[in-house]
């Protein structure tokens, strides 16, 4: 049997739609796309959750690459990595209107 090979595109945007699949991150995007930067305990008054379930989220946000966090003791400041963000956007933006033109055809 072969094994099929995904495409570098394939696996990136699984990866940040994997990143996206929860409300809670969907919510701290949201709020870092409004502002330049925000703290950590700043986000914790304001999203519904308790501050070991933001931070792990933060966590997979960070790993996907779409937000970056600066580390000052005893505060952490979080913000959208705009590089890996617009990166997103041509990935998912190409990926629907593949999708799109392929069902329509």
């Amino acid at each position: 049997m072969l094994k099929k090979e995904f495409t570098k595109d394939q696996e990136e945007i699984a990866r940040i739609a994997k990143a996206l699949g929860h409300p809670v991150r969907i919510s701290i995007l949201q709020m870092l796309a409004n502002q330049q930067c925000c703290y950590h305990g700043d986000m914790s008054e304001v999203i519904p959750v308790a501050k070991s379930t933001l931070s792990q989220h933060l966590k997979e946000l960070r790993e996907a690459g779409l937000i970056q966090g600066e580390i000052t003791p005893p505060t952490v400041k979080y913000c959208i990595n705009q590089e890996n963000w617009q990166l997103a956007k041509v990935l998912f933006g190409s990926f629907f209107k593949d999708v799109k033109e392929q069902a329509a055809g």
